[in-house]
Formats: structure tokens, C-alpha cells, sequence
């Protein structure tokens, strides 16, 4: 979609970041600048900080960064034109019609959200209809989903035919284009379409604002993929999607349950666990955390019991470590087969076997914290009858123990692995401390590693935007400072060009910048946002936010540009006074840490 910049401009114009910011950051101004814990990731110090004069917003502490439609973008899993319509509604302007077929994105969106609802209602429908039949036994007799938790969470049918709900949508009006935007409809090879959806159970994902946003479903015979979502689209991200979050949200119990399938979600709630959520079959994101901290300070991690979702819950442990939420880990005991192997338990299938007493009086008696949890995994991948293996087992618990921040739960859970393998507390006390000062020492080596190459640190930290020629680079950072205090300096440049930059980010930002001065605007990144990638706006506020003196400016882009003109020459020196003024434009790069 293409909003016109005129109105992107008279939009930014009306919106102070400082006030969007403060609706969800409380604000202290210090100097030219307000700080803020920073919403994105937790920390103790503020390190996030507002410029009201440049508005654009950057953590120094994770790096995010970018202007008003960027920070709402990412407070509220928002795309770019959502986040322009957020804010255009709350200034009372209408965001003008654009894009395909003269329909803007916010109409689009309108009607892919009404073909979703509607495409509902006609796979719920079916469940009464005799294609649907089979898909309804399977919901009541295989699940045991009552009728009343199968209306709730709208579950349907997707009957087996290829072009069943396609028909029922063309009768209300939605097109070929609109279908498979929605990702309701798959492109064919001869130019016509056919329901993504066959012979399924169905069921519709709701966003914590109610909207259908798309389908996650599960095939009723043997062909494959067994289970099927919606595929990526404007309104459908899994990254940060949390099914159940739109009944999860208005629950009386203080704390959530993260699980792992959209039908354990059904059961957990059927069974009076209506604070159960679940992702949708991807790892826990930064998305899913902060709509998870928006709800509640306090998360029970239930994923399956076997590999994959023990590997799932130790990187879900890791995402979780700073978020500002407090985690527990309920691990459902395992069960034999009549051969004595051990089956995955979900929670579905054990609250169906034992039901939800007995899943309540789990979450009393087992949750464990992160710590406590991994222990138990260490503990019970070695033999402590084995001296060798018990001396791992120390060494790898105390590793663990070692990483933990508090020294209360170091001594608490040091103490544990050492009862477990019948060793003194004291020594293993030691050898916690020995490998805290390793690690101390580890790190302190690293850093001055960094310290001395210089040019390393000032590389940017994400690796696809690395420079090429970190000298020329810096001074073309510089250069963006500079403009950005005043556009009236790009007369002064009227000779550089996009392609003069080592950097592509930063050339392309110099050009935007500069085209944005040639409308006769005042030059700014937080106008640009939607036009960088989330990475580049991050390294670009980073950028802004670095002092510029107004004082210095003249003489500084002077050395700037020089750089630049230097490098652009190293390839073209033919004579002595080629080489001179290259000598001279060298000593300018000096002066500037160029």
C-alpha cells in the first residue's frame, strides 16, 4: 500500500511521540531528552529514550528504535498502515483511499476480516450438515469438546471439496483476489482458484481484539499435512499469535498457562482453565511475550512431556529470563503402555483421562521454577551411582547454577544437586564461585578484546548491515547528523549521490532524506518509518541519536564530504596532484575519527 506522503507529513506534523509514548511508558525528562524503562525488553535502568525534537525513540539497552509509527508497530503487533491508522483515527483524519483497485489498506483489511468471520460461519455450519458429519463425531466422541465450548470457540468443517467455500463466498459478493489474500483460496495452475481447506476440522484464530484472523485446522483422513494453518498474510503473523488470548485476557485467575496445541487450549478452558493460551506451532517470540506481559506478570509453561517439548520449554525459559515475567513449569507426569513404554502426555489428553482436579492440584504441587526445572533434567540424564557420571552431573549443574543472577538461588539450588549426588554444600559451593570467576574473567577478556579494535565496535551490530569501509562509513553517519539538524545543508551537497555511500543503508537514507528537503520538507527519519526494514530503523535512530553540535556542523560536513570524495578518487589517482589532494583529504578524515 502507498499512503501519500502529504498526508504521512500532516500526520506526523499533529502526533508528538512523547505523548504516544507515554500511554504506555511512564517518562522523565532529563536534558533534551525523556527516559523510560524500555517496554521491549526488561530491565532495572532506564536506557529508553524520546527525542521530542527529532521524534524518534531508541533503547540503548536492546537497540529498538524508529519513530511513532514504529514504536506503535511494535507495542501493538501492528503493520505500518495499521499503525498509521491508529493514529490517524485518534487525530479525527481519514487516511486517504490508495493501493489496488483504489481500495486503501484499512478497506482491504476491513474485508478480509469480514470474508474470514463469514467463511466461519460457513465451516461452522457444515458441522450440522451431513458433509460435516464425520468432522462432528470427531469433535464429540474422539475430543470430547461439549457443544457449548465447540460454539465458543466456533469450531466447523471444511467439506471435502474443492471449491465448496469458494461458491458460499461468491454468492456474497468476495472475489477470486479477495479469497486468496485471505489465504482462504490456493492459485491454480490453469488461472483458477480452489479451497485451501478440505475435508477438515476447522478453527478460526481470534485476536485479543476479536477479529478472525485466519484458521488453524487438522485433516480427518491420512493425507498430509496433518495440521494446517492460514498461510502468512497482512492480518495473519504466528509470530505473534496467542490463540485462546481473546477469552485468556479477561480471566480471574492471576497468572496465564502457555500450551503447546490449539486443542489442548479447548479442553484447558472446558475444564474451568479459561487463562490457557497457545502459540501457533512456533517457538515463543518477542511478539508473544510483550502481548503476554500486557495480560499478566506471572506465566505456567505446560508444554508436552516428551523431547521436543522439553527442548521447546528450555528455549521458552531462555526468551522468558528478562521479560519482567515471572515463570513456573508444570511437567505432566508421564505414562506407560501396557508394554511399559513411555507415552508424551499433553494436556488435553490428561485432563480427559483424569480430569481437571486433577490438573489443578498439578499446578499446586509440581510447578517448579526454570532452575528447579532444568535441575531435574540434568538429574535424570546421568547415572549418580556411577562416579563418573556423577562428577558430570556436578560440573554441568553447577555450569547451571552458576548463571543464575541471585545468590539466594544459587545457594538454594547448589545445595539441591549437591544433596543429589551426596556431596558437601561447601564444595559445592567452590566450584560454583570458581566457575562465576571463570566466567567473569572470560568476559572481561572479551571485552578488552573489543576494546582494542576499535573499528569492531564501531561496526553496527547486526551482521547483514555490516560496513564495508568502517572510515567512510562513519562519516557518512555524520553526514545524516548533520542534515538532519539542518536540510539547508544538502545545497552543499548537491554532488554526492546515493552511490557515493559505502554504506547502502546509509545512501539510501541520505537520498530519502534529500528528497524529502527537494518537497520542501524539514528532513526526518521518524517520516520514513515503514520504509526501513525493523533492523535498519533500529541502527538508523541509533544514528540520530548521536550528538551533533550546531556550531560545528559547517566544518564538520566539510570534512564529511571530503571523506567521501576521497574514497570515490582512490580508484582515479593518475598524477602527483591526484595523490596530493587525496593526502589532504585524508588528514581532514583524521580530524573527525573518520
Amino acid at each position: 500500500m502507498a499512503i501519500p506522503e502529504r498526508f504521512l507529513e500532516e500526520l506526523s506534523d499533529r502526533v508528538n511521540i512523547v505523548e504516544v509514548v507515554s500511554a504506555y511508558v511512564p517518562l522523565t525528562k532529563k536534558g533534551t531528552n525523556y527516559w523510560g524503562l524500555c517496554p521491549f525488553h526488561h530491565e532495572k535502568t532506564p536506557s529508553f529514550s524520546v527525542n521530542e525534537d527529532k521524534q524518534i525513540f531508541h533503547c540503548f539497552g536492546c537497540g529498538k528504535g524508529g519513530g511513532v509509527y514504529r514504536f506503535l508497530m511494535e507495542m501493538e503487533s501492528l503493520s505500518f498502515p495499521e499503525a498509521v491508522q491508529k493514529l490517524a483515527q485518534q487525530e479525527g483524519m481519514t487516511v486517504p483511499d490508495q493501493g489496488r483497485g483504489g481500495q486503501n489498506w484499512q478497506e482491504r483489511r476491513r474485508r478480509i476480516l469480514e470474508l474470514n468471520k463469514q467463511a466461519a460461519r460457513f465451516y461452522r455450519e457444515q458441522l450440522s450438515r451431513p458433509e460435516g458429519e464425520a468432522v462432528a463425531e470427531y469433535i464429540r466422541e474422539k475430543r470430547r469438546i461439549s457443544p457449548k465450548f465447540s460454539a465458543r470457540f466456533g469450531l466447523g468443517a471444511a467439506p471435502d471439496s474443492w471449491d465448496a467455500l469458494i461458491r458460499a463466498m461468491g454468492e456474497q459478493g468476495y472475489d477470486k483476489a479477495e479469497l486468496l489474500e485471505a489465504g482462504l483460496a490456493v492459485a491454480g495452475k490453469n488461472g483458477g482458484i480452489y479451497d485451501k481447506f478440505r475435508n477438515r476440522l476447522m478453527l478460526p484464530v481470534i485476536d485479543a481484539r476479536g477479529d478472525v484472523i485466519g484458521f488453524t485446522s487438522r485433516v480427518m483422513d491420512n493425507s498430509q499435512p496433518k495440521y494446517m494453518n492460514t498461510p502468512e498474510t497482512p492480518i495473519f503473523k504466528k509470530r505473534s499469535i496467542l490463540y485462546g488470548i481473546n477469552y485468556a485476557k479477561k480471566t480471574k485467575r492471576p497468572y496465564f498457562i502457555l500450551v503447546e496445541g490449539n486443542i489442548d487450549v479447548i479442553t484447558m478452558h472446558q475444564a474451568g482453565f479459561d487463562n490457557t493460551v497457545a502459540t501457533m506451532g512456533t517457538a515463543l517470540t518477542e511478539e508473544h511475550i510483550r502481548q503476554l506481559g500486557r495480560y499478566t506478570k506471572e506465566l505456567v509453561v505446560c508444554l508436552d512431556s516428551d523431547a521436543a517439548g522439553e527442548d521447546a520449554t528450555q528455549r521458552a525459559i531462555g526468551q522468558l529470563r528478562n521479560s519482567g515475567i515471572e515463570v513456573r513449569i508444570l511437567r505432566l507426569p508421564q505414562r506407560r503402555d501396557e508394554e511399559g513404554n513411555l507415552l508424551k502426555q499433553d494436556p488435553d489428553e490428561y485432563i480427559r483421562r483424569y480430569g481437571g482436579e486433577a490438573f489443578e492440584q498439578l499446578l499446586e504441587e509440581r510447578g517448579s521454577s526454570p532452575a528447579e526445572y532444568r535441575l531435574s533434567l540434568l538429574r535424570r540424564d546421568f547415572d549418580l551411582e556411577r562416579d563418573d557420571q556423577k562428577a558430570q552431573y556436578l560440573l554441568a549443574a553447577a555450569q547451571m547454577v552458576a548463571g543464575l543472577s541471585s545468590p539466594v538461588e544459587r545457594e538454594i539450588y547448589g545445595n539441591r544437586a549437591a544433596d543429589a549426588a551426596g556431596i558437601s554444600h561447601q564444595a559445592m559451593a567452590q566450584e560454583v564461585e570458581r566457575l562465576r570467576k571463570k566466567k567473569g574473567w572470560e568476559d572481561r577478556r572479551r571485552q578488552e578484546r573489543k576494546d582494542l579494535a576499535p573499528a569492531q565496535q564501531l561496526q553496527p551490530k547486526e551482521r547483514s548491515l555490516r560496513y564495508k569501509d568502517v572510515r567512510s562509513a562513519r562519516a557518512e553517519e555524520g553526514i545524516l547528523r548533520v542534515v538532519l539538524l539542518d536540510g539547508d545543508y544538502f545545497r552543499q551537497l548537491e554532488e554526492l549521490r546515493e552511490e557515493d555511500f559505502s554504506s547502502p543503508l546509509l545512501g539510501r537514507a541520505f537520498a530519502m532524506l534529500r528528497q524529502q528537503w527537494q518537497q520542501g520538507r524539514q528532513p526526518s527519519l521518524a517520516a520514513l518509518d515503514g520504509r526501513f526494514e525493523p533492523r535498519e530503523a533500529d541502527h538508523l535512530s541509533a544514528i540520530a541519536q548521536q550528538p551533533q553540535s550546531a556550531h560545528t556542523a559547517q566544518q564538520a560536513l566539510l570534512d564529511y564530504k571530503q571523506i567521501l570524495l576521497a574514497r570515490q578518487r582512490r580508484g582515479e589517482i593518475h598524477t602527483g596532484e591526484d595523490l596530493a589532494q587525496l593526502r589532504d583529504a585524508l588528514r581532514q578524515k583524521k580530524r573527525y575519527g573518520g
